[in-house]
């Protein structure tokens, strides 16, 4: 059983910067691809960035694409979104999750596919 622990989120102005970071426990990490997912109030869970378990292949939303970053440290067990240049529509609950894979470079922008989630951790981006 794995455990996803987000933190970062906060309140920033249009414009600005957040790291979010989510650390993971009870399992081997680098056999987990990861992603981030996020959701609105009354809008579905969405998909974010996604990064493969070795090599760091990555995948993004076509909305973020430019300004997020995500990434990984294996030997910390732990995967990080940095998000630049925020605009109020990434207002959102953002979620890490994990997804058991054999494939290094196997990546999933599915919900559905994905065998663990953290509890999320709120950004607000004020206009």
């Amino acid at each position: 059983q794995v455990q996803l622990v987000e933190s970062g989120g906060g309140l920033v102005q249009a414009g600005g910067s957040l790291r979010l970071s989510c650390a993971a426990s009870g399992g081997t990490f680098s056999t987990y691809a990861m992603g981030w997912f996020r959701q609105a109030p009354g809008k579905e869970r969405e998909f974010v960035a996604a990064i493969s378990r070795m090599i760091s292949r990555t995948r993004y939303a076509d909305s973020v694409k430019g300004r997020f970053t995500i990434s990984r440290d294996n030997a910390k067990s732990t995967v990080y979104l940095q998000m630049d240049s925020l605009i109020p529509e990434d207002t959102a609950n953002y979620y890490c999750a994990a997804i058991r894979t054999g494939g290094i470079t196997a990546t999933s922008t599915s919900a559905p596919e994905y065998d663990y989630w953290g509890q999320g951790t709120q950004v607000t981006v004020s206009a």
